[in-house]
């Protein structure tokens, strides 16, 4: 590796796969996955068996896309080597020492630690107004039942005949995503971007939801603001918003690029 355009993933699961099909289609682009599965990857694909390997390899941009683990058991020696990451469990980010670790490390590398907009937009209006006096940013999930039935069952209710939406958390950002870290990436986002701003977070299985649909409402003295983004559940994972891969291959694209919007 080691030209301009070479890229790294963590994690092959379905949002890496979508990930790899995507930045696949175009020539400019080499990439190789961090996994201990080689047989399972494409044959156009390099497989790297550990981070010292990745890291050897020098690629210009890692990508994460394995879970939350993945950010605290990589993301340190990464930035640190001076290799910019995109994080998509933006959930594990959350843990304060985590994040300040990891800062940290991209302080010292020289690199930039990368929250893409995932399943949402309008993260830039969010931090536009977070550091206005008085300003409050309310956030809430909702999602088809079929994304929730584990938490429902356990509340009682039968997803496959649930007949109005049920709140399934309600309290911060940081705590929902501990709580269901392949579910509330968004919510962390969110949280980050609007800084003090988030009054809180809710979560909702809704059966009439025909998507993963983020809610977020804005208030402050420079305007008000309401975002609703209703996404299609991915094919390999119904809790994840197929947007999620189409938002990380926009942020590695946004990384290499000329003009930046």
């Amino acid at each position: 590796m080691g030209e301009a355009r070479d890229i790294a993933l963590i994690g092959f699961g379905a949002i890496g796969r979508a990930l790899a099909a995507d930045l696949g289609r175009d020539p400019g682009y080499r990439l190789a996955v961090l996994t201990r599965h080689a047989a399972d990857l494409p044959p156009d694909l390099r497989a790297l068996p550990d981070v010292d390997a990745l890291i050897a390899a020098r690629p210009a941009l890692a990508v994460e896309a394995a879970g939350q683990g993945a950010v605290a058991g990589y993301g340190p020696a990464l930035l640190e080597a001076g290799i910019s990451l995109v994080v998509a469990s933006t959930g594990a980010l959350a843990d304060t020492p985590l994040l300040a670790r990891l800062m940290r490390a991209a302080e010292a590398g020289g690199a930039r630690l990368i929250v893409p907009a995932g399943a949402i937009g309008g993260l830039d209006y969010l931090a536009a107004v977070a550091g206005v006096e008085g300003a409050r940013v309310r956030y809430t999930s909702r999602k088809p039942p079929a994304a929730w039935s584990e938490e429902l069952r356990a509340l009682g209710h039968d997803p496959s005949r649930l007949g109005a939406p049920v709140v399934i958390f309600e309290g911060s950002a940081a705590e929902a995503a501990r709580r269901y870290p392949r579910n509330l990436n968004a919510g962390l986002a969110v949280a980050l971007a609007a800084s003090g701003a988030l009054a809180g977070v809710e979560v909702v299985a809704d059966p009439e939801a025909l998507g993963n649909t983020h809610e977020i409402e804005v208030e402050s003295a420079a305007g008000t603001a309401s975002l609703r983004f209703a996404n299609r559940p991915s094919p390999g994972n119904p809790k994840t918003s197929a947007v999620t891969a189409l938002s990380l291959a926009q942020a590695v694209r946004r990384h290499f690029a000329p003009l930046v919007i």
